[in-house]
């Protein structure tokens, strides 16, 4: 074997930043140190794997081939040197990028569950868009994500964790707060205030209302869902939000369930990880706990 795993951590430092300075400050080495190793392991392979365009270093045909594999012999020489330490087998970081309502209300008790069964994971978290997760999914940037809604993405493998539904909503001072039932026409003059575009509570509500109403009165669009909220308890608009989102509020009489017959908005919160992903025992634990939980609450 002609390589090494100092040569392949230069490689996935760099794929990761796109950046042979940023790798060599991220692995504490110099600039030329890095570049060499990395010029060394093509030499050694016999193949390009990066297409350079200036200072920006693309992943070729063969660096995205060879990317996940050389992550997993960098997990295996991380747990090895770990286990030799005396460590728990399950040690080391996880990179986890999250969707906003899993995130605020599912995640903490899932990180508090594994903080106390394998002490020495460490799960750095990310919030960001359902779009977005996705993204950093496919480009390496994290390890796990969890998203809501639907995943087409055929690069990735995707696993149900919990489902939960979404709501229209409004003040309980709104005039449809106190009626049995809204029409869509009256929805149609409503003022709103949405998720923003790429969210995924934002996609399951125009997938399924678009088809209903021709022109919807979206008045702002939020990415953080305490501003939609208050916006929404404060004054005379209409929002759709998760359950999870909204329950706490509508039990405490500040928001008020709009019921809209002609809209069904069941939706899922799922794991998403890469289909070409060699086996994670940490991913494996996060994924095995988040079920674990979902079924001690009764949810599965």
């Amino acid at each position: 074997m002609r390589y090494s795993l100092k040569q392949l951590a230069v490689f996935d430092a760099v794929a990761e930043t796109g950046s042979v300075s940023q790798a060599a400050e991220r692995l504490c080495l110099t600039q030329s140190a890095t570049s060499m190793s990395l010029s060394q392991l093509e030499k050694l392979l016999g193949r390009q794997l990066f297409e350079r365009n200036g200072k920006q270093m693309m992943l070729s045909h063969w660096g995205k081939w060879l990317r996940p594999k050389a992550k997993k012999l960098l997990q295996d020489a991380q747990q090895i040197e770990m286990g030799f330490h005396e460590q728990h087998l399950l040690s080391g970081a996880v990179q986890l990028h999250v969707s906003q309502t899993p995130a605020e209300h599912l995640v903490p008790d899932l990180i508090s569950l594994i903080d106390t069964s394998f002490p020495e994971m460490r799960i750095d978290v990310d919030v960001k868009s359902t779009k977005h997760v996705i993204e950093d999914v496919l480009d390496y940037k994290c390890d796990l994500g969890i998203i809501e809604g639907r995943c087409d993405e055929h690069r990735l493998e995707q696993e149900v964790w919990c489902r939960d539904h979404l709501t229209v909503v409004a003040s309980s001072h709104h005039p449809f707060a106190n009626l049995d039932r809204v029409t869509l026409a009256q929805l149609e003059q409503a003022k709103w205030v949405l998720r923003e575009l790429g969210s995924g509570t934002r996609k399951i509500f125009d997938s399924t209302i678009h088809h209903l109403i021709d022109d919807l009165d979206v008045w702002r669009e939020y990415e953080h869902v305490p501003v939609i909220r208050s916006l929404v308890e404060n004054g005379s608009y209409l929002t759709c939000l998760p359950w999870l989102d909204v329950e706490q509020h509508i039990q405490a009489g500040r928001l008020a369930s709009i019921n809209v017959p002609e809209l069904k908005m069941e939706r899922m919160l799922s794991f998403v990880w890469r289909r070409d992903m060699v086996d994670n025992p940490l991913v494996d634990c996060i994924k095995r706990e988040g079920l674990r939980m979902m079924k001690g609450k009764g949810v599965l």
